[in-house]
């Protein structure tokens, strides 16, 4: 299942890392576009430049926050 909050484990036991990868990356696109349409809508995107800096710099946090958490809300072995 895409975008749970929890990580999960291969039939290995192994971490699903492919699976958590995914979600990470939806999560972090709309975060980035939701910095975007933010600054856009309070009149901020003056500079496109910093627009897409501050956008690329809350997909990334983003990205890491969902792996970071898929990786601790996992089944234990």
């Amino acid at each position: 299942m895409v975008l749970n909050r929890a990580g999960k484990n291969n039939d290995d036991n192994s971490f699903d890392w492919e699976d958590a990868v995914i979600d990470a990356a939806i999560m972090a696109g709309c975060s980035f576009f939701a910095v975007l349409v933010g600054l856009g809508a309070v009149g901020l995107l003056e500079n496109p430049k910093v627009g897409l800096l501050a956008a690329g710099i809350a997909a990334g946090a983003q990205f890491c926050a969902v792996l970071a958490i898929k990786r601790g809300l996992r089944e234990k072995e």
